[in-house]
């Protein structure tokens, strides 16, 4: 497959007006399904335009899938303001919708980043998805409270030394859910996986794709 992917940028209509994304598809070969991936907190620099969530990005291409990723209310050129998780929660499902009307016949996975993990999880209690990857998911802020988990497949990611999403808390929240995830503990693994992307990258794509 051609490893360079086909970029569209472009705006969708949310629930505080519009939001910015990108769009990443493969450059040749069948579509295998699409995907939307959520960014870190924005109002501690996190964008569609983060590391780990190009990362996430660039699994699903490399899977043969349509990737979508966006900036949340009030992040760089999207309209409204931060909302404490709640709108952008919103502004998550309302993606997905977008995404579902533009592929209705595709499978549709969900991912995201720290607090964008967190909101994916939410969506995807939320609504249905095919699948769902979680990179050092923020719960205890952002996810707590639910009364229902997703009902798919379903990867979490988290580092051993995150200093900003413990571990611990990470795990014993994992214990709690019946039936459980997929839980892959990075050694000497930080937050923004430095020096480790490439090793995320292959985690997602064997779980997209095993």
């Amino acid at each position: 497959m051609n490893q360079h992917p086909v970029i569209e940028r472009l705006f969708i209509d949310g629930p505080a007006g519009r939001l910015e994304a990108v769009i990443e598809r493969p450059g040749e070969g069948a579509l295998e399904g699409c995907a939307v991936v959520c960014h870190p907190h924005p109002q501690h620099g996190g964008t569609m335009h983060n590391k780990v969530v190009h990362t996430l990005v660039r699994a699903f291409v490399r899977s043969g899938y349509e990737a979508l990723r966006f900036n949340f209310r009030g992040t760089e050129q999207s309209d409204g303001e931060y909302d404490a998780g709640n709108g952008e929660l919103d502004d998550a499902l309302a993606t997905i919708e977008w995404m579902r009307a533009r592929h209705a016949s595709y499978p549709l996975w969900l991912a995201g980043f720290s607090f964008g993990a967190a909101i994916a999880v939410r969506a995807a209690a939320a609504t249905h998805v095919d699948g769902l990857i979680s990179v050092a998911p923020a719960i205890s802020r952002f996810a707590t409270g639910m009364e229902s988990q997703p009902d798919c497949p379903w990867l979490i990611v988290q580092g051993d030394e995150d200093e900003l999403v413990d571990v611990d808390e990470t795990v014993e929240w994992f214990d709690g859910l019946e039936p459980g995830p997929e839980l892959l503990i990075v050694p000497q693994g930080e937050h923004f996986f430095h020096g480790r992307l490439t090793e995320l990258r292959d985690a997602a794509m064997g779980f997209i794709a095993p």
